[in-house]
């Protein structure tokens, strides 16, 4: 694993919080009537999303899926313009007119969440395929969830990224459940890393997706080998939401004893416990960085709050690429 310094583990530490505490706070948000539209959260699976983005370089594309809050704050995402996007504000990242499931940051380097399952796949090959062909030297890492692995596009992405020695690593995050569907139900193998047999390319396991640094470990094997212009990996690591699938669904598909035990392994406060351990950084240091972390969270309410919702003559801008 590359070696990190305080100020890199610190940034990561923070980039949780920010996850955490965006989302619990559009969690409340929802409940009073702000957010329009469907949400989904990544409460829970912050080490997933930060350990994973963090081992990727700057100029380096991802495609994000509807679960994609945590990937976009973990890519450095504005978090004004991004709760403003979510709230249908026209101050927001994509102008008000995408709302949670398709937030973008193309200066960033996310190409864009998805309301389709596995519907980033597609997008990340082509954008792959760019790379190759412009010889760039970035990759590109398409996030999705276990349901995405029984969609067709799964299975065509691959298999064309493999023919094609593309530079894309699709990376999974599995939290057991596809909605309400359990992923052990509908899925022969175990685990998803070992469809990679089929398109012969390495699959990579991560066990224990809420230790970020096991996380980052694994991921940075994989950039190195596509980056190395060896072609695609497919990377799995093993997470779980604390919240239903979406802001519709109550999870009560899933046992409190179950819920209880992976709320234990919460990464947020294991990646702490290990920092103090570490003598990376003191308790009071981390509990300064939660609390900016929560007032950024609130100012980008105000933030949101602040701007109009998009006019109707704007539902014909930005229609075509210019």
């Amino acid at each position: 694993m590359t070696k990190m310094n305080k100020e890199e583990l610190l940034k990561m530490f923070r980039q949780m919080e920010d996850i955490r505490n965006f989302d619990m706070k559009v969690n409340q948000m929802v409940r009073r009537g702000l957010v329009p539209g469907m949400t989904h959260f990544s409460v829970g699976e912050e080490a997933a999303n930060v350990g994973a983005i963090s081992a990727l370089s700057p100029g380096d594309l991802i495609t994000s899926n509807h679960r994609g809050h945590g990937q976009s704050i973990a890519m450095g995402i504005d978090l004004n313009e991004m709760m403003a996007e979510i709230m249908g504000r026209s101050n927001g990242s994509c102008k008000g007119k995408g709302g949670s499931m398709h937030i973008a940051d193309l200066d960033a380097g996310n190409l864009g969440a998805n309301g389709i399952v596995g519907g980033g796949m597609g997008i990340a090959i082509g954008a792959a395929l760019t790379q190759k062909m412009k010889n760039t030297g970035k990759i590109v890492m398409c996030c999705f969830g276990d349901g995405a692995t029984n969609e067709g596009t799964f299975h065509e992405t691959l298999n064309m990224a493999s023919i094609w020695n593309l530079p894309v690593i699709f990376y999974c995050i599995n939290n057991g459940y596809g909605i309400s569907t359990p992923i052990k139900s509908v899925m022969k193998v175990k685990h998803v890393h070992q469809r990679a047999v089929a398109y012969d390319i390495p699959g990579l396991f991560v066990e224990d997706g809420n230790d970020l640094l096991a996380v980052r470990k694994v991921l940075d094997e994989a950039v190195e080998y596509v980056r190395s212009g060896k072609g695609p990996v497919l990377v799995e690591a093993v997470s779980y939401r604390w919240f239903g699938h979406s802001t519709s669904d109550p999870g009560k598909y899933r046992t409190k004893e179950e819920v209880d035990a992976w709320k234990a392994k919460d990464p947020i406060a294991r990646f702490r416990d290990y920092l103090i351990e570490q003598g990376v950084a003191k308790a009071e240091e981390l509990d300064a960085i939660a609390e900016a972390s929560h007032e950024a969270v609130e100012e980008s309410v105000k933030y949101g709050m602040s701007g109009p919702e998009p006019s109707p003559e704007s539902a014909f801008e930005d229609v075509f690429a210019e």
